[in-house]
């Protein structure tokens, strides 16, 4: 099969097109032909070398954490899915690599498609969508009444947060730029803040959940949003203890990751605000309440561009441009 490769970790690594072998499905596993994926800053990250410490992968190797597609063969034990099921998925950390024509993956990660979308517009979903879940209902436990702000709402990450918040009853802040207030408006923000022009730290107060999605400065200046009690979930670091734990790291690792967020624990402990750092782990059961909600009309995709599979280093590249509206997406077969 075909796939893009990274052949060693460097940051701004180009990517290959090579020929790779066919995947071999274990008992659990099921045999998809990928017909689209989705671009990610993740997808940079893991190629720069930024987590190959605690999460390695053996160059040459296929990179890409989205897709949707069609299943051609289920393993043994695989009850759910069968031949000609049209999937969607983010497999988890260690079996990624869906820049290519096939991938198998472990059934407990995989939902059917929600059948309201496309094959691009689903394969934008599961990453983002797995993200915002996690982080607003499984650790947030957002209830109605309460007030999230949700960074960057134009981005991947934030169409998708913007929209479930609504949902779970919140009002929304949000940030973005001039030229996209109308977007995140749409999607349901209430309060939008043009970061250009304001500051969000003298504008948002009394908050119950911050999603920080961006660099430490904002991170710190979060803090002085969320009201005593609140929560701070942040998915662009600096990594916890409990994340350490999480993935079986060593002392020394915990050891790294306490003094990489001693910092603003020290800070939010202060004021008392739980501060956590949220790393998504695949789940195929989220998924399929996911795709029940974007099926009822509750969450659309927000696409900014579709690239043909020829072109996904260029498509990668434009993620790392910052400018996407939503998410990019690579149609890799029909």
């Amino acid at each position: 099969m075909k796939a893009f490769v990274v052949d060693k970790y460097k940051k701004k690594a180009p990517l290959r097109l090579a020929n790779m072998p066919d995947p071999v499905i274990g008992a659990n596993d099921v045999l998809v032909r990928i017909q689209a994926t989705a671009i990610n800053l993740l997808d940079s990250k893991v190629r720069d070398g930024e987590f190959k410490l605690f999460l390695p992968y053996r160059p040459p190797f296929i990179l890409g954490h989205d897709l949707a597609g069609t299943v051609l063969r289920a393993g043994a034990n695989v009850r759910q899915f069968k031949a000609g099921d049209e999937v969607y998925a983010r497999p988890r950390d260690g079996r990624v690599g869906t820049f290519a024509e096939m991938i198998a993956v472990d059934a407990a990660d995989l939902a059917l498609k929600p059948t309201s979308l496309s094959m691009e517009q689903a394969a934008s979903i599961p990453l983002v969508g797995l993200t915002v879940w996690q982080a607003l209902v499984e650790v947030g436990k957002v209830k109605p009444g309460q007030k999230v702000f949700v960074q960057a709402g134009s981005g991947g990450v934030g169409t998708f947060a913007i929209q479930l918040a609504k949902h779970l009853g919140a009002t929304v802040a949000t940030t973005t730029s001039s030229a996209n207030i109308e977007l995140v408006k749409c999607l349901g923000a209430d309060v939008v803040i043009d970061y250009k022009k304001q500051d969000f730290e003298q504008v948002l107060s009394g908050y119950d959940l911050v999603l920080n999605s961006q660099n430490a400065e904002t991170l710190a200046k979060s803090v002085n949003v969320v009201k005593p009690g609140g929560k701070l979930i942040s998915i662009s670091g600096p990594p916890d203890v409990s994340f350490a734990k999480t993935l079986k790291l060593n002392l020394f690792f915990r050891f790294v990751m306490r003094m990489l967020s001693r910092s603003i624990l020290k800070k939010a402990k202060s004021r008392g605000v739980d501060y956590s750092f949220l790393f998504m782990r695949a789940d195929g059961q989220q998924l399929g309440e996911i795709a029940k909600l974007i099926d009822a009309g509750v969450i659309r995709p927000v696409v900014d561009k579709v690239f043909p599979f020829a072109q996904t280093a260029d498509a990668v590249a434009y993620v790392e441009t910052g400018r996407a509206k939503g998410k990019v997406v690579v149609a890799v077969s029909k």
